[in-house]
């Protein structure tokens, strides 16, 4: 078994870019987005990225919030259960589609549904959201932070 280890620390060698990426967290936090909205964002992408660091961070602020285990455990496969609001749906699409941009991006049909459920405003807080941990996953991955 291969065992891997840390690479660099880029929040020491590139504080002003985490300083930055902390500035969109905490632009989010204290957006109009909700919580929990946010945290399955956050999960939904990390999970579709293979970054186990986030996914182990947020699973367990999703917990702090409110969150069942069960939703959790079954997010990957949230097509095939009844357990996520339409919202929530919505969200989640497009949370895949923006993560999985190089496929299709985010597409009308999943846009389009957003549009009948959330104000602009709040389309807007979602991709940003999408798009804030992607770059978090990306950071992770590629420097192997560590569970």
């Amino acid at each position: 078994m291969k065992t891997m280890k840390n690479r660099l620390n880029i929040q020491k060698l590139a504080p002003k870019a985490y300083e930055a990426m902390y500035g969109l967290e905490n632009f989010l936090t204290n957006s109009e987005l909700e919580k929990l909205h946010l945290e399955l964002i956050k999960i939904r992408a990390s999970q579709l990225n293979g970054c186990a660091f986030c996914i182990n961070m947020h699973t367990k602020d999703a917990i702090t919030i409110g969150e069942t285990n069960q939703r959790i455990f079954l997010l990957n496969a949230w097509r095939e259960t009844t357990l996520f609001t339409e919202e929530e749906r919505i969200i989640l699409a497009m949370t895949e589609e923006i993560t999985r941009i190089s496929e299709h991006g985010l597409t009308d049909e999943t846009y389009e549904k957003a549009t009948t459920l959330f104000s602009e405003e709040y389309i807007s807080l979602i991709i940003i959201a999408v798009t804030t941990i992607n770059a978090w996953n990306r950071i992770a991955i590629s420097s192997r932070i560590m569970v």
